[in-house]
């Protein structure tokens, strides 16, 4: 595992209270002296470069987005970990948050199957420890730096099962391939009834209160089976 810590200086200069907040959550906790916006300013910079030379791999790139809290029994732990093999074998590179549950199972699955494992964490009171299953592993402070990264390389997004920061990520993803910020790769959701729902709410009330379009449900590819998942990023 390739463990990529926080600059020293992140911990050594600052305040007791920023060590307890944390980074993120100062930055973003109302106006602060000019010196103290662009001391953050500076950091986030080298957060940023730091993510830019950690990740340097050559090949296809698929991020996997899912639950943190799924044990290796969950029927969804055992999907993510065979679309992990499933995009390895595919020679794809799997990009997660390198946290457990769902992260972990796709990672474990392209270890076991012999291709590149990668992890983008952060730091969280919980769930966030990085899993065992990672090649290149790095660290982050902040959300929106680690949310880049986690789509910044890949050219395909499965999303799995899971809570506000899944739902989070595939929104971001989809907002920026709606507003041409992002190539029109394909966002696939494993779990028909899990994606059902949401697909519900989508056309029932969100296009027909006409907030968005029939293109933009298009977006996400719902599938009931990792088969299903692979042929949609193949094409």
């Amino acid at each position: 595992m390739q463990v990529i810590p926080m600059p020293d200086q992140l911990s050594g200069n600052l305040s007791l209270l920023e060590q307890v907040k944390g980074a993120e959550k100062l930055f973003l906790s109302g106006r602060r002296s000019h010196e103290a916006e662009l001391e953050s300013a500076v950091k986030m910079f080298l957060e940023i470069l730091r993510g830019f030379e950690s990740f340097d791999f050559l090949g296809p790139c698929v991020t996997v987005f899912g639950f943190a809290r799924f044990g290796q029994d969950h029927d969804y732990y055992k999907m993510a970990r065979e679309m992990g093999g499933a995009l390895a074998k595919a020679g794809y590179a799997v990009m997660t948050g390198g946290g457990p549950g769902i992260m972990e199972a796709a990672n474990r699955g392209a270890k076991e199957a012999g291709g590149l494992s990668i992890g983008c964490n952060i730091h969280l009171p919980m769930e966030q420890k990085p899993n065992p299953y990672l090649d290149k592993f790095i660290l982050m402070e902040h959300f929106f730096i680690r949310k880049v990264m986690l789509v910044k390389y890949s050219s395909a997004f499965v999303v799995m099962p899971g809570g506000l920061g899944t739902l989070d990520e595939a929104f971001e993803v989809a907002t920026l391939i709606q507003t041409g910020k992002l190539e029109r790769f394909p966002i696939v959701g494993i779990g028909l009834d899990f994606w059902s729902q949401l697909r519900q709410f989508a056309r029932e009330t969100m296009l027909t209160s006409g907030v968005i379009s029939e293109e933009d449900i298009a977006f996400v590819h719902p599938v009931a089976s990792v088969e299903e998942a692979m042929q949609v990023i193949r094409a």
